[in-house]
């Protein structure tokens, strides 16, 4: 139980602490309300007995001793409970006063007014009274009741209250604990099962997924999706940095290889100088372009794209007059004019030269690149087709992986294989989509679809 009452922050514990609060204010308010609807009813009821007896001592006159036993004789009047004061003022009263037994021992001590209450007063060594009056044909009536028995009655009220609120606060901290137990067993199962999962260096295990409550199973689930996808960027990231050091080994190897040759032979052989420092310019170029190219897909990997509506025929028959003179295949080009989309120009253009590139790289010099831009409906789309060797259904699914290249172009034509890779991750910072597919009769088509 000190545990259940301790400042432990878990759910359990805040939510002991918050239920019980709340059941304490709930059944103090409840008993407030019930005691004092109770001790009104019992005003109400011994205020509306006080203006009977009131008003039959209005009906009887009392003007003389004869009167005053009369009434006193056919009254059910209770002398042990109510006091009774019959003040007769007029001329001829042979007597201007009449108590009832032990009303005058009554009025002998002062009173004490109950305020917020009407006619009600407390006496010493009596309790609380009820006053009542009244006024006929010149007679004063005046009646003090008793409310002893009221009391006793509200205080037994009170004592059930007490005695049902003691016992809640009792049993609702068990019955808390089992419900708390019951909302927040799952989710420490969850975080055990995470802590766990931390410790170990393997692959990404599932957390277990409770059937109840519904809540916990849908962070179950999403911690599940959450490390799955953490599991999967880390193994890319791993596959990116092991594929990295492998494309840069070959070139630093040839680098040093080269340069070792010029130290071993350069003075006796000094022709072979200018064919090793060839052989170290073009590699050193590769392994920049590759250096590059890493940087720009790790950026892509972080970056988040500014959008702009800009026109992009204008910007595509711009980047093709640049490209023209730099590739020796002739460029078809079918723009029209005034086609804008809303994208990062910068990025759109990358991804287009890197398209372009490529066809240039894997097709005849004297074969044709055909450049299309068409507009549909609320699409719009860029075909960059090319007359070269084409791609093999076997390559087709792995041409935008890292580093990927198919095995027959690796080694009879320079690339690092990250071209497309930053032209697909580009694509989809821009949310365009990047497909690839057959040119007849020989040839690739790629589409970057807005």
């Amino acid at each position: 139980m000190k545990k259940f009452f301790s400042r432990s922050q878990d759910s359990a514990a805040i939510m002991l602490r918050s239920f019980l609060f709340m059941i304490t204010v709930v059944m103090m308010v409840f008993s407030a309300t019930m005691i004092l609807a109770v001790g009104h009813q019992l005003l109400e009821t011994s205020q509306s007995n006080s203006d009977n007896i009131i008003k039959n001592l209005k009906t009887t006159v009392i003007d003389g001793d004869h009167d005053w036993k009369a009434w006193r004789f056919n009254s059910t009047l209770n002398t042990s409970t109510s006091y009774v004061h019959v003040h007769n003022m007029r001329q001829d009263a042979a007597e201007t006063n009449y108590y009832s037994p032990g009303t005058q021992n009554l009025l002998r001590v002062k009173f004490t007014k109950i305020p917020l209450v009407k006619n009600l007063y407390y006496r010493p060594h009596t309790g609380f009274l009820l006053f009542n009056t009244g006024h006929a044909k010149g007679i004063d009536y005046q009646l003090w009741t008793k409310l002893n028995a009221q009391f006793a009655v509200l205080e037994r009220v009170l004592l059930v209250v007490v005695i049902i609120l003691i016992l809640t606060l009792l049993i609702s901290p068990l019955y808390i604990r089992l419900i708390a137990v019951r909302l927040t067993g799952a989710l420490k199962q969850l975080t055990t099962s995470a802590e766990q999962i931390s410790t170990r260096n393997q692959a990404a295990d599932p957390l277990p997924v409770p059937t109840s409550p519904t809540e916990v199973a849908n962070l179950a689930n999403s911690f599940n999706r959450l490390l799955n996808r953490l599991f999967q960027q880390t193994e890319k990231e791993k596959l990116f940095v092991a594929n990295a050091a492998h494309e840069l080994r070959t070139p630093i190897a040839t680098i040093q290889s080269h340069a070792q040759l010029i130290q071993r032979r350069g003075k006796a052989h000094p022709e072979i100088i200018a064919r090793s420092i060839d052989y170290i310019n073009d590699e050193s170029h590769q392994m920049a372009t590759l250096i590059e190219e890493l940087l720009t897909l790790s950026r892509a990997d972080r970056t988040q794209l500014d959008f702009q509506p800009y026109d992009l025929s204008q910007s595509l028959q711009t980047l093709i007059s640049k490209m023209t003179p730099v590739i020796p295949q002739k460029i078809k080009v079918t723009v029209p004019t005034q086609i804008k989309v809303t994208a990062h120009q910068a990025s759109i253009e990358q991804i287009l030269t890197n398209l372009i590139n490529n066809a240039s790289k894997y097709s005849p010099a004297t074969s044709e690149i055909t450049v299309s831009l068409q507009q549909e409906k609320h699409q719009v789309s860029v075909y960059i087709a090319d007359q070269g060797r084409g791609i093999s259904a076997a390559d087709k699914p792995h041409i935008f992986e890292r580093f990927y290249r198919a095995s027959d172009v690796r080694g009879s034509t320079q690339g690092t294989g990250l071209g497309l890779a930053i032209a697909w991750q580009l694509a989809e910072l821009n949310q365009a989509t990047l497909t690839v597919a057959d040119n007849q009769p020989q040839g690739t088509i790629f589409k970057l679809e807005f």
